[in-house]
């Protein structure tokens, strides 16, 4: 016969689909009784309108069933209580009733990227969209912030539809294609123009950060807004680890205000990862190469970078023009997905796991050293 303890070691196999984490872990689990060979579960959802409420019943019984000798399943659904949720909130924060950035907490291992750009239109979105999808696909843990508020675009890149799910002041993100995401487009009606000035746009990433629960990332990326303006400085100021990664095309009128967009990191005291270069060239059928918009950006904005910060800052690629990768953007599925093969991709994906297999530095992190007294 089917015993409670039996069935709630299977319960501990069901991942909430938004928090990534056993629903025996959260506290979802309000009871677990039996009628004979009839489980009854009693399962406590986050919120009134939890989006996968319907997916979470059917993982549940799911489970139930591998137990032997339960022949029926009763999912009784509920809704956290105001207590419930404050100790979930208090659990997801690792203790802090409070919101917290959980990247600047010493012991914090994510690799944090903020994908820029001197000027709008070289495509920095669609390669940050693109390294997240790589790096999922990969295996990896990835977060996306899009921090581009007047511009953003994110949510229509991944495919991702409706907002984070709300947990009294907590908000989860998205997940598409494996991939978290958050942007103030998830909050704003379509055709909406964003009219904010610099203390609000602050207090946006600021929030975007403290209130969504990322989990245990490993890695964030932000596609920044272009040039050097209040946000490139707030993230500097909430994020002073995150690592800059400059997009531009081979242009030279692009190229010189890329690298003013990576020199900011010399009053910031940032770290520029590299450069890259995207609508290298457009390949023709015989095999050629058509350079549409020049050759050798990418390269000076590397050379000049490396030389103003006194550090090297490699060109990490160079991806060409992929009519496939704008048509997979436009239908809210990286190209690196869609079509895995394509030139673009090929690139993409290197590109990624050369991000992905760097380390962070120790800054923020406890040695776990101490002092002795003499």
């Amino acid at each position: 016969m089917p015993t409670a303890e039996l069935i709630r070691d299977a319960l501990a196999t069901v991942i909430d689909p938004e928090i990534r984490r056993p629903i025996t872990e959260i506290g979802m689990v309000r009871s677990v009784d039996l009628d004979g060979a009839t489980a009854i579960i009693g399962i406590d959802l986050t919120t009134h309108g939890c989006p996968m409420r319907e997916r979470i019943t059917s993982d549940v019984e799911a489970a139930v069933r591998t137990v032997g000798g339960v022949a029926d399943v009763r999912i009784e659904l509920g809704v956290m209580s105001d207590e419930q949720r404050l100790g979930l909130r208090s659990k997801l924060r690792g203790g802090k009733p409070d919101p917290v950035i959980a990247f600047t907490q010493p012991g914090n291992l994510t690799r944090i990227y903020a994908i820029a750009s001197g000027k709008g239109g070289v495509g920095k979105s669609t390669v940050t969209a693109n390294l997240a999808a790589a790096m999922a696909a990969d295996g990896l843990k990835v977060g996306v912030l899009d921090a581009d508020i007047f511009g953003f675009s994110i949510p229509g890149m991944l495919g991702v539809k409706g907002q984070p799910t709300r947990i009294d002041d907590m908000l989860l993100p998205p997940i598409a294609h494996d991939v978290k995401a958050v942007s103030i487009g998830m909050f704003v009606p379509e055709g909406q123009p964003v009219v904010w000035r610099g203390p609000m746009l602050h207090r946006a990433v600021e929030q975007f950060l403290a209130d969504v629960f990322w989990g245990d990332l490993d890695v964030l990326l932000l596609d920044l807004p272009p040039g050097t303006g209040d946000i490139a400085i707030s993230v500097a100021q909430l994020l002073p680890h995150a690592e800059l990664v400059v997009v531009t095309t081979p242009q030279p009128a692009a190229a010189g205000v890329a690298e003013r967009a990576g020199a900011i990191a010399t009053q910031t005291s940032q770290n520029v990862v590299g450069v890259i270069e995207n609508m290298s060239w457009l390949e023709q059928p015989d095999g050629s190469r058509l350079n549409l918009f020049g050759e050798g950006g990418g390269a000076k904005v590397s050379e000049r970078l490396s030389a103003t910060l006194g550090t090297a800052v490699p060109l990490l690629g160079q991806i060409p023009l992929d009519i496939v990768a704008r048509e997979a953007g436009d239908a809210g599925t990286p190209v690196v997905l869609s079509d895995p093969e394509s030139p673009a991709s090929v690139e993409l994906r290197r590109i990624a796991r050369q991000l992905a297999a760097r380390q962070r530095g120790l800054a923020g992190r406890s040695l776990g050293v101490t002092p002795i007294k003499r």
